[in-house]
């Protein structure tokens, strides 16, 4: 029983006596890392789609049958692929109310409402100048006039999270089969989470959030799913006869949009469009990469371990001998001494243009440019097999996925240490995952390391 009540005086420390986590179970498996072998061959290559992008960061494609790629410029652009080519003129551009001198900020990401070919809806979020970095989620319409044009008097403010530091704020969000709008939201920057926001209830940051974009209030833009987890009703004080699990959940000053928390960093999650299932890619600390999982079947809730743990390791390192494990571990996790330094989740394949990459979880990392596949065994394990060694002048920043479930990859040289004129930098570029066997003829494919 020691090395549990050790970590205790730093829950109490951190002011989180309401907010406990549960200690991760005893049977977890451990994550996979790199080393793996899938349970069939999977052979990809990346074939470049569009270049002269300005640091591109995630990609999208609307439901409406029009075969476009819409693509988030990080100093606040939005530019269309059409026919194969990046229209002139841009779909949005908010670059005036957009922070993004740190590479960590900017435009995140567009995502369209699950019905915009009837209502023309769509999403944006991004780090606001004006809020001093704030995560603005903000709604639009498409223009009535052009297809490839948003309507810019047509926004409207969904949600702003304000933040103390100028990292880890997450900003990706995703429509889940639910319908409802997840958020991804970081614990606010710095390193190590020194205001303890991941493990903390009462605050949006280190946590997935989950809203309702389709109703709302005159003070407020979305209502709350009446199941998310830690919603607790007003209700009269009882000291006895409660058990102990019936006090467990209660959480009177709990944010009612969390929906899962301990999160470093979510820059980037993504739905199995066919069975559901949540992948979130958590960037870490010092040490670990994490690739976290939530089944459809989950009812929301998940303490994912931060900043208690780091992968399947405590946080700090230091402590890695004898400490308990915290929460739900992720299912895959690799090392920074020789895989990379920064995850990036790009989605499952559930395309039918190349029938091999089907079912597989693809993630690369931005620092070392590798590309892994994700898929479970036979058994029921999950097996992390390196897919590509791209030359480093590729650097990995974010993807999506369109219509037809075909996943994609943005590179941008970005320039970390900041700030810098993103449009002095290296022009950035998309490329489609494709099957190694089905690359077109004449097709600009990814350098690879030699």
């Amino acid at each position: 029983m020691k090395p549990r009540f050790s970590l205790l005086p730093l829950v109490v420390s951190l002011g989180l006596a309401a907010v406990i986590p549960a200690f991760g179970q005893a049977d977890q498996p451990l994550p996979a890392q790199p080393g793996g072998k899938l349970s069939r061959p999977v052979g990809i290559q990346l074939v470049k789609v569009a270049g002269g992008l300005v640091d591109p960061i995630h990609v999208a494609g609307p439901k409406d049958g029009s075969g476009r790629l819409f693509v988030c410029e990080r100093p606040g652009v939005v530019r269309v692929i059409k026919n194969g080519k990046v229209l002139a003129k841009p779909f949005l551009d908010i670059k005036d109310k957009t922070l993004s001198s740190f590479l960590e900020e900017g435009l995140y990401c567009i995502e369209f409402h699950p019905k915009f070919k009837e209502n023309g809806i769509f999403y944006i979020c991004y780090a606001d100048l004006w809020f001093n970095g704030a995560s603005m989620l903000v709604e639009y319409h498409v223009s009535k006039t052009n297809p490839d044009q948003a309507d810019p008097d047509s926004a409207r403010v969904v949600m702003q999270i304000d933040f103390p530091y100028c990292n880890h704020h997450g900003g990706k969000m995703a429509f889940g089969p639910d319908g409802y709008l997840y958020v991804g939201v970081g614990d606010g920057g710095w390193e190590g989470d020194v205001i303890s926001a991941g493990q903390d209830l009462h605050t949006y940051l280190g946590k997935m959030l989950r809203i309702d974009v389709n109703g709302g209030s005159p003070d407020r833009a979305y209502t709350i799913p009446k199941d998310n987890p830690f919603i607790t009703p007003l209700q009269q004080m009882t000291l006895f006869g409660v058990s102990e699990l019936q006090f467990s959940k209660i959480h009177p000053r709990a944010k009612p949009e969390i929906w899962a928390y301990g999160l470093r960093n979510p820059w980037t999650f993504s739905f199995d469009r066919k069975t559901g299932d949540l992948f979130i890619g958590d960037v870490g600390q010092n040490h670990w990469e994490e690739i976290n999982f939530q089944p459809a079947s989950s009812k929301g809730g998940e303490n994912y371990g931060w900043k208690m743990m780091c992968g399947s390791h405590p946080f700090p390192i230091e402590l890695e001998k004898g400490a308990p494990r915290v929460g739900v571990l992720p299912i895959a996790e690799y090392s920074h001494v020789d895989q990379g330094i920064c995850v990036m989740g790009l989605g499952v394949y559930r395309g039918s243009e190349f029938p091999s990459l089907d079912g597989v979880y693809f993630a690369a990392d931005w620092g070392s440019g590798k590309v892994w596949g994700l898929l479970r065994d036979t058994g029921g394990k999950w097996q992390m097999q390196e897919l590509l060694d791209l030359d480093t002048s590729l650097r990995p920043t974010g993807g999506g996925e369109d219509e037809a479930g075909n996943l994609y990859l943005t590179h941008a040289t970005a320039n970390y240490g900041g700030p810098v004129d993103p449009y002095q930098s290296e022009r950035g570029a998309v490329w489609k995952i494709v099957a190694a066997d089905k690359v077109p003829p004449g097709a600009e494919t990814a350098p690879l390391q030699k």
